[in-house]
């Protein structure tokens, strides 16, 4: 599986954060019956996994443009894993 070197970093964060190996994060990822095929269902569980956790605080210290607020809901694919605690927040903000 080919993947940028960015997302395989964030991978291994996901992995650091939920206890979880990566290779049980690519299997859950494909397990998400994504119609792209495992590289691209990786991709998608990464973007997802980091925009659940997101909030309008973080991106304010990030540094991001101010818009208009979003609420993004939490992918069910991801509501199995353990909470930390960016998820738990970005689960009571949804």
């Amino acid at each position: 599986m080919r993947l940028e070197p960015e997302l395989w970093q964030a991978l291994m964060e996901i992995g650091e954060r939920e206890g979880k190996d990566v290779s049980s994060l690519v299997r859950k990822a494909e397990g998400d019956e994504n119609p792209g095929g495992r590289t691209s269902a990786v991709r998608v569980f990464v973007m997802d996994y980091f925009r659940a956790a997101a909030t309008e605080n973080g991106h304010t210290a990030a540094g991001h443009g101010a818009s208009k607020p979003f609420r993004a809901e939490m992918p069910e694919r991801l509501a199995e894993l353990p909470s930390p605690p960016l998820i738990e927040e970005a689960r009571d903000a949804a």
